[in-house]
């Protein structure tokens, strides 16, 4: 029951760095085209180049949070794997 907890989150920590890398990579293109979205060029928001940076500073965080999330289950994991030897 604790090892499928602890699965469960280590899943949901694993699939937080994927959207969140996911994020990066769409603002990491909107900064490189400039804040520029879209082959008639027209402007990503009333924010222009702005907005995709913060953005990324954005989806740079989820995927720290989400890396601690997955570093604490698998050192939980560990801890119970060391009782239970």
């Amino acid at each position: 029951m604790v090892a499928a907890m602890i699965s469960n989150t280590l899943g949901i920590g694993v699939q937080g760095i994927q959207d969140g890398l996911r994020g990066m990579e769409v603002a990491a293109r909107q900064i490189a085209r400039g804040g520029v979205d879209g082959p008639q060029g027209t402007a990503t928001g009333s924010g222009g180049i702005l907005e995709p940076i913060i953005d990324l500073k954005l989806y740079e965080r989820s995927v720290e949070a989400s890396a601690q999330v997955v570093k604490t289950a698998d050192e939980t994991l560990g801890t119970l794997l060391d009782i239970m030897a």
